[in-house]
């Protein structure tokens, strides 16, 4: 079982998981990649990649529903509003003892802070646009995000 992680720990993933560019390309493996950690773990998911407002790539895997695109979507815009996963804004707020939808009064037809979706940095640009999952527990989202971050990344 996953433990929650902290904040502290969030940030430190958005730290790490850094690009040199990105390109369309690389959304297309990027978002190949985790179609397939998806599809090995038979995740009813969703997967969305924008970049500057525009969508990269998007595949809908068996058992998600329109319902994981407008997830998808409200999640996505805190990653382009706050420039940081949509988890650990959602983190910050619990931290404070507080939450999302009662604090940032913002619509949540229109935002949620939920995981899922992370931000896209480029080094020496900042958050370029977002990679996004839904169709799973918040948590799980995330962390199949990190791990298609981390695997891309990590390769030669």
């Amino acid at each position: 079982m996953t433990t929650t992680p902290t904040v502290e720990e969030l940030e430190a993933q958005e730290r790490r998981l850094v690009f040199s560019q990105f390109t369309y390309d690389d959304a297309w493996a990027l978002g190949s990649l985790l179609v397939e950690l998806a599809r090995e773990r038979r995740a009813p998911v969703a997967i969305d990649i924008h970049r500057a407002g525009q969508q990269l790539f998007h595949a809908a895997l068996p058992g998600s529903t329109p319902d994981n695109d407008a997830w998808i979507a409200r999640k996505r815009r805190v990653v382009e509003r706050y420039g940081s996963a949509s988890y650990l804004v959602g983190a910050r707020h619990r931290a404070k003892g507080t939450t999302f939808e009662a604090s940032s009064r913002l619509d949540p037809d229109t935002y949620a802070a939920h995981g899922g979706s992370f931000p896209l940095t480029v080094k020496g640009a900042g958050v370029i646009g977002a990679i996004t999952v839904s169709g799973l527990p918040q948590l799980e989202d995330h962390e199949l995000v990190v791990e298609a971050l981390e695997r891309f990344l990590a390769r030669p």
